[in-house]
């Protein structure tokens, strides 16, 4: 089941559609024209950066609200800096990792273990737990992470074997290579900037390196895959896929972009970038 879709975008902006509510949202991306000038009215609210950050029509939206996308039910809410608590350009992504678990799992004699780093509301956790994998969901947010919490409970996942973690990821995997932890499926989505726990500050240009090294460090004997996406301007698919081939030599890669997508008709817009390394 799929309750998102890009309705149009043009002039800086991108219209969506996600489950009840329609969104005005900027995109730098869209330089072009809007295709369908005449649905732009359908938005139940807009937002801009011109003046600062701020939401028109906000007070006529519920609180929040609940979107099925790509199979994984989310709470959705406006926050202050314009996110809504889903990326749905990742929402390919999530079907991959579902289908691909699931079909590696009945090959072997224990659970597939699926770790997501920098994991904002799971949607990708809860598509590892629906592929039947036990999950790890590590964000330096603990806000995220009890909303995350609550997605997972939304899915009927409340008491499916997931661990739900605090914490500066760096500070997390080299604890987790110290505990003999080790994982067969690995997403990271690493932030062009952010802070841990306790404040750590995460620049991705000095940072990835390490953290990549750190991955390495907690996969199996035998993984399933590694998956790295970026929103960091620059960090384009080669980028990514050259990062992953260095770290982990033999196997296969693959990169692209991730895109917004909706009708056929409808131009579909890159945001972001992805390569995975499958054993």
């Amino acid at each position: 089941m799929n309750e998102y879709a890009l309705l149009d975008s043009g002039h800086g902006r991108k219209l969506e559609r996600f489950g009840k509510i329609t969104l005005d949202r900027p995109c730098a991306q869209a330089v072009w024209n809007p295709a369908k000038p005449q649905l732009w009215k359908s938005a139940d609210a807009f937002f801009t950066r011109k003046e600062g950050l701020e939401w028109r029509g906000r007070d006529k939206l519920p609180e929040s609200w609940k979107a099925t996308i790509n199979d994984v039910t989310l709470k959705l809410s406006t926050t202050d800096f314009g996110h809504l608590g889903v990326f749905p350009e990742t929402r390919e992504m999530w079907s991959w990792i579902t289908k691909t678990l699931a079909t590696a799992t009945p090959k072997r004699k224990e659970p597939l273990k699926f770790l997501n780093l920098f994991a904002y509301s799971g949607g990708a956790t809860l598509a590892g737990a629906k592929g039947g994998a036990h999950c790890c969901h590590v964000d330096a947010s603990k806000g995220m992470v009890q909303w995350a919490r609550q997605n997972a409970e939304l899915n009927g996942l409340t008491h499916h074997p997931i661990r739900w973690i605090v914490d500066d990821v760096n500070k997390f995997l080299t604890r987790e290579i110290k505990r003999g932890n080790r994982y067969d499926g690995i997403l990271l989505d690493p932030p062009s900037f952010g802070r841990g726990k306790g404040g750590e500050l995460y620049k991705i240009e000095h940072a990835l390196l390490d953290t990549l090294k750190l991955v390495k460090g907690v996969l199996s004997d035998k993984p399933c895959f590694v998956y790295l996406t970026s929103h960091t301007p620059g960090f384009t698919p080669i980028v990514l896929n050259n990062l992953l081939q260095q770290l982990l030599p033999g196997g296969t890669t693959q990169c692209g972009e991730m895109l917004l997508t909706g009708e056929d008709d409808t131009f579909p817009v890159p945001s972001g970038t992805w390569s995975r390394w499958i054993a």
